[in-house]
């Protein structure tokens, strides 16, 4: 019976595991500092998962208004138009224009300290499609930018 038991066990563990492996990376966490980097220049996701969430948190010092950092993704034919149209929000719209369908996916504006994140449905995102995650607070998209890749 002990046998029998270990095996129902076993099995359930096995199952569980394979299930969690094939749901794949369904969170990506960002760091951003003072000297407008990401601590990561590339991130993979899986588009099968049912929600993807992204974690930002500002590791520098400095407040929002001089220094504040978001998340932004978009596919990487976007990055540009959306950065240039994300100024016109300002910083009470944490410079991105949320209407913007080419927008897939934001954070809020965070200064140093502080944290923030964005959950949406991983079927916003296509396998194998050309994405690209930034900071859209003027002038930092040219430096604070990485590719996300999605798996199935």
């Amino acid at each position: 019976m002990k046998f029998v038991t270990r095996s129902l066990v076993f099995a359930g563990l096995m199952a569980a595991a394979g299930f969690a492996q094939a749901a794949g990376n369904c969170t990506v966490s960002l760091k951003g500092d003072d000297a407008m980097k990401f601590d990561l220049k590339e991130a993979t996701v899986s588009a099968s998962c049912p929600t993807i969430t992204i974690e930002l948190t500002h590791t520098g010092k400095m407040p929002v208004a001089a220094m504040g950092h978001n998340v932004v993704v978009t596919a990487t034919k976007d990055m540009d138009a959306v950065a240039r149209e994300g100024i016109k929000a300002g910083v009470s719209g944490n410079y991105v224009n949320k209407a913007d369908p080419r927008v897939i996916a934001t954070t809020t504006l965070v200064g140093g300290g502080q944290k923030t994140k964005v959950t949406f449905p991983g079927k916003k995102l296509t396998a194998g499609g050309d994405y690209t995650f930034f900071c859209s607070f003027p002038g930092h998209s040219m430096l604070m930018k990485g590719k996300l890749i999605v798996t199935k």
